[in-house]
């Protein structure tokens, strides 16, 4: 199939799947369900899977930065990639303490209020972490982005986003790859004429989850874009989310002081 033939068979995919290609954040903005994660490309590896993430469609692209100092670090941001603002901008882990984690999230949402980024979030936090910038009076994030998948389902977790409107992005749905010879991946790999990966960004996007498959390999990055031309079975999906082991695929500073 030629590229262009094979955008619109991707772009028809998308309009007849049961999953919208994007989700309204709570504080209005648009975000596409499906992005692609560049953690841990670096150099011309990342330019190129970037490249190609471009032309498979992809419309969000998740990077990240290590200036520690958050004003400094939306500035950089903005300076590198030549732009007027960040559509959406996270704190990357919840480690420092609750007086630093505000203080981080409050120049973020200065940030915003400057119309340098279009929305505000974080990511790895816990509930407890959350519950604090609720209760200092700070604007409730925008999204959480964690480490979410069938072999990590954080259900309490899960729910106390939920219930607050708080949308979920699952920064490891392929699970590093760890589980696609899993009996239940492999099971359902074969009965919908799919792969693990896309059986597991499948499982993410029905769950409602903001899915950031990563990959530095461009038929991979392709093949994981092509999801929305199918759905699984509601009993296939309480399958998967009955796999649960607290399976932590990198880190997990969710319990961290």
């Amino acid at each position: 199939m030629s590229p262009d033939r094979q955008d619109d068979e991707r772009i028809r995919m998308t309009q007849n799947s049961t999953v919208p290609s994007t989700l309204t954040l709570r504080d209005g903005v648009s975000i596409p369900v499906l992005g692609f994660g560049t953690y841990e490309l670096e150099g011309i590896d990342a330019y190129n899977a970037t490249l190609w993430a471009l032309e498979a469609r992809y419309r969000h692209i998740d990077s990240a930065a290590c200036t520690p100092r958050f004003r400094l670090a939306i500035k950089r941001s903005l300076d590198e990639c030549g732009l007027d603002y960040i559509d959406l901008y996270l704190i990357h882990g919840p480690h420092g303490g609750p007086k630093k984690r505000l203080e981080c999230y409050k120049a973020c949402l200065d940030a915003k209020n400057e119309g340098k980024c279009r929305s505000v979030g974080v990511s790895n936090f816990g509930v407890r972490h959350i519950e604090e910038l609720i209760d200092a009076g700070a604007d409730i994030p925008s999204v959480n982005q964690i480490d979410l998948h069938p072999f990590m389902t954080r259900n309490a977790l899960v729910d106390f986003c939920k219930s607050h409107g708080i949308a979920l992005e699952a920064w490891g749905p392929l699970v590093r790859g760890y589980r696609f010879d899993h009996p239940a991946i492999v099971k359902l790999s074969e009965k919908y004429k799919r792969s693990a990966a896309q059986v597991l960004l499948r499982y993410s996007v029905q769950k409602g989850y903001i899915t950031l498959p990563k990959s530095a390999s461009k038929d991979r990055i392709v093949n994981n874009s092509l999801i929305f031309d199918f759905e699984l079975a509601e009993d296939d999906i309480q399958l998967l989310d009955g796999l649960d082991e607290h399976l932590v695929t990198d880190w997990d500073p969710s319990e961290c002081p």
